[in-house]
C-alpha cells in the first residue's frame, strides 16, 4: 500500500485528499502537511471513519528546504504530491531529491517576487530567446532532469486538468486517432455562477497574473505573442452553451510544442464574462495586480497579495456555484492519408462536485487528476527516472482512471473548429 505525502491544504488539495481517501485500495497512508496545520487537522477529522487510509498531519514551511527534507525523511513517503503554490515547486523538488522521494505537481514554477534581480536576468534572457513573456515556464523544472535521473527518481509535472489532462488527451489522440496531428486547440470553459460581482476560481495571485499577461500561441515551432485578451472567439460548449473565449498563454503549449514538434499550431482559449474582464482591467489599471511591494502607512505590502485578502477565498465558492465546466482539446490531422478532426473533452457539474467532496468544479477538475498522477507514479505505471510532463507516458491507464474517479470524457468525431 502506498504512503503519500500531500503538501498544501487549499481547495485543490482538499479534493485530492478526498480522492486519495476514496481510493483506499491503492493508498494506505497519507500525511497532509501545510503551514496552517489547523486546516489539515480539520480535514483529517472530517475524513476519519469514512476511509481505510491512515491520515496524519504536520506543520511545514514549504519554502524551507531543510524543514521539508526533515519532514519527508521522517515520514518516508513513496511520493510527495505538491499542491502548495507554484512559487514553492523548486524548494519541494530540492527536498524530494535530498530525501530520495518521487515528486508530483499540478502547475509549473513561477517566482513570487518578479522583481528579484537574479531571476529577472534569467527571465529577460528567456523572453528574447523563446519569444514569450509569461512569468511561468518549464525551464526551471526541466533543469532538474539530470539530477532526478541520477537519483533514479521520477518528477511528474503538471498533473492538473490544464495542464495535465489536456496533455494526456493529446497523447491519447496521437496514439489512437491520428498518424499526424496538425493543430491543437485547448478550450477551457467555466459556465459556473458563484453570485459574486468578482471572484477567482483558484488562487487569485496565480489566476490574475495568468490572465492579465500577454497571450501567446505556438505556430510552426515558434511563439507568437499578442496583447492580453486581444484574440476573442465564440464557441458553443456542450452542457454550457455559447460563450466568449480569449486566447491566453498556457504552460502545456510549451510542453506539447517540445514533445510533439510535428504539430503546426497549438493554442489555448479560456472563457470569461464581461464583468470579470471589466473588474480585472480596472484592478490592473490602478496597480492592484502588481507584485512590486509598496509602502503603506509604514508597512510594506504587495498589492496583489492585499487584493487576494479582499477577494472571496476560492475554497468557499463550492456551496454558491451552479452550472458546469467544459474543458478539452480539438485536434485536426490525418489518419491513413485522410483528414480527420476530433474533440476530446469533459463536462463537470459544480453542484455535483460540491455534493461529493464539498468543492466547486474548478478545484475538482484539478484535484482529481492530481490524485491520478500520484497513482500513476506510485503504482509504477508512470515511473522512470527524470522530469516529465503527462504527455510523455502511455495515456491509456490515466484515461481509464479519469472515467473511474469522476471525470468521464467524451469524443466528438465531427466538432466545430475554432477559426
Amino acid at each position: 500500500m502506498t504512503r503519500l505525502m500531500i503538501i498544501g491544504c487549499g481547495g485543490v488539495a482538499s479534493v485530492a485528499i478526498h480522492k486519495v481517501c476514496q481510493n483506499d485500495e491503492a493508498f494506505g497512508e497519507l500525511m497532509i502537511a501545510s503551514r496552517t496545520v489547523s486546516k489539515c487537522d480539520k480535514l483529517k477529522k472530517e475524513l476519519e471513519g469514512k476511509t481505510k487510509v491512515k491520515i496524519t498531519t504536520a506543520e511545514v514551511n514549504a519554502d524551507n528546504v531543510e524543514e521539508l527534507t526533515a519532514l519527508i525523511r521522517s515520514y518516508q513517503p513513496d511520493a510527495v504530491l505538491n499542491l502548495a503554490l507554484p512559487y514553492q515547486d523548486l524548494s519541494i523538488m530540492d527536498a524530494c531529491l535530498a530525501a530520495g522521494v518521487d515528486y508530483i505537481d499540478t502547475a509549473n514554477y513561477e517566482p513570487e517576487d518578479t522583481d528579484d534581480p537574479e531571476w529577472r536576468k534569467i527571465y529577460e534572457k528567456r523572453c528574447k530567446e523563446a519569444g514569450f513573456s509569461a512569468y511561468f515556464d518549464y525551464s526551471w523544472q526541466w533543469a532538474y532532469q539530470d539530477r532526478f535521473k541520477k537519483a533514479g527518481l521520477t518528477a511528474l509535472l503538471g498533473t492538473g486538468f490544464d495542464p495535465g489532462v489536456t496533455s494526456v488527451f493529446a497523447a491519447y489522440a496521437k496514439k489512437h486517432y491520428f498518424d499526424t496531428i496538425d493543430t491543437i486547440d485547448i478550450l477551457d470553459c467555466n459556465g459556473g455562477d458563484h453570485g459574486y460581482a468578482f471572484a477567482t476560481n483558484f488562487n487569485p495571485e496565480i489566476n490574475l497574473r495568468e490572465v492579465s499577461a500577454p497571450g501567446s500561441y505556438m505556430e510552426n515551432g515558434k511563439w507568437v505573442e499578442v496583447p492580453a485578451m486581444s484574440i476573442k472567439r465564440e464557441y458553443n460548449f456542450d452542457g454550457v452553451g455559447q460563450k466568449d473565449m480569449y486566447l491566453l498563454h498556457h504552460e502545456e503549449i510549451e510542453a506539447l510544442g517540445k514533445h510533439m514538434p510535428e504539430v503546426k499550431r497549438i493554442r489555448f482559449f479560456m472563457t470569461f464574462g464581461q464583468s470579470y474582464l471589466d473588474h480585472m482591467r480596472c484592478l490592473e489599471d490602478v496597480g492592484m495586480l502588481s507584485t512590486t511591494p509598496i509602502n503603506f502607512e509604514g508597512k510594506e505590502i504587495v498589492p496583489i497579495q492585499f487584493l487576494k485578502a479582499l477577494l472571496p477565498d476560492p475554497a468557499t465558492l463550492g456551496p454558491r456555484t451552479k452550472g458546469k465546466t467544459n474543458i478539452g482539446c480539438i485536434f485536426t490531422g490525418k489518419k491513413d492519408g485522410k483528414k480527420r478532426k476530433i474533440y476530446i473533452y469533459n463536462v463537470c457539474d459544480h453542484e455535483e462536485c460540491y455534493k461529493e467532496v464539498g468543492s466547486q468544479a474548478i478545484s475538482y477538475t484539478t484535484g482529481v487528476p492530481a490524485m491520478i498522477g500520484a497513482l500513476m507514479v506510485t503504482s509504477g505505471l508512470w515511473k522512470k527516472p527524470g522530469v516529465y510532463t503527462t504527455d510523455e507516458f502511455d495515456p491509456d491507464p490515466y484515461m481509464e482512471a479519469l472515467n473511474r474517479w469522476g471525470l468521464p470524457w467524451k469524443v466528438d468525431e465531427n466538432p466545430v473548429l475554432v477559426d
